[in-house]
């Protein structure tokens, strides 16, 4: 089989289409590095998907625990402690087992306890938890001066906010974000890894690297393959974010433009 036809047969293989059959002998590099690419569909469609849901649930997060109203406060920031505060790898573990208990009363709970929906859940309650915070944080650093200028102008309420806090809340957050999109996309290996099972070996890049890995014996084709993959999608997300925070910030002289510095979390 040549490489092309490699390709036609396995690169949309995690999603069902194409050969049924894994390979399971004479393992070639092109098949490593087309399966695992099919596998990275899944790691995009997790973190795509939750970092843009996240986003939303995030700024009321952080809204409602900068609120002076305990009914608001209080539960914001119990969630944002819980979903911090634990580890994601249990989330994904209770997760699973919970939304299994549910299926098995109310049936209507059945497509959660399927990875596409239910780890989805998952990283959206913690992709929410975490940005939540670092847009806590941006609030409570906007300066007075421009809410006392948003006053004197008569702004009030859903038009002060619309218009001043939540786009200086942005701008102040924005590189502390960009480095949660980033580990929320890498954090989206432990999916099958943890609890979930891969519904016909269709699984994500994490799954079919330590397929190789395990058939072949050889650790040190499949993951170094993995992470420059990992890496590509790095430096999409790093450019994508950039050309929104220089977006963001295109009010400001260059020198004084924040710019984004990827740090790397080593702990979730």
């Amino acid at each position: 089989m040549t490489c092309w036809e490699t390709f036609l047969a396995y690169a949309l293989r995690s999603q069902g289409i194409g050969e049924h059959l894994l390979p399971r002998t004479d393992f070639t590099i092109c098949q490593q590095v087309v399966l695992i690419g099919s596998g990275m569909i899944w790691n995009i469609y997790f973190g795509a998907v939750a970092l843009f849901l996240g986003f939303f649930l995030a700024t009321a997060l952080a809204v409602a625990k900068g609120s002076r109203h305990i009914w608001l406060r209080k539960p914001a920031s119990w969630f944002i402690f819980v979903f911090r505060g634990s580890p994601l790898f249990v989330q994904f573990f209770f997760a699973y087992f919970l939304f299994l208990a549910l299926k098995n009363q109310y049936p209507i709970f059945s497509p959660f306890s399927a990875a596409w929906l239910g780890a989805l859940v998952v990283l959206f309650f913690n992709t929410a938890g975490y940005a939540g915070e670092i847009f806590y944080g941006a609030l409570q650093s906007i300066p007075k001066g421009d809410v006392e200028a948003a006053d004197a102008y008569g702004m009030s309420g859903w038009r002060r906010f619309r218009r001043v806090i939540w786009p200086t809340l942005l701008r102040l957050a924005w590189p502390a974000y960009t480095n949660e999109a980033i580990f929320l996309f890498q954090s989206t290996t432990l999916v099958f890894f943890s609890g979930f099972p891969a519904a016909g070996q269709m699984g994500d890049a994490l799954y079919y690297a330590k397929y190789f890995a395990d058939k072949t014996f050889n650790p040190f084709v499949p993951y170094p393959i993995l992470a420059g993959y990992f890496i590509l999608l790095t430096l999409a997300i790093t450019a994508l974010f950039g050309a929104i925070n220089t977006r963001l910030n295109r009010h400001l002289p260059k020198d004084r433009r924040p710019r984004l510095r990827f740090r790397p979390q080593l702990l979730r």
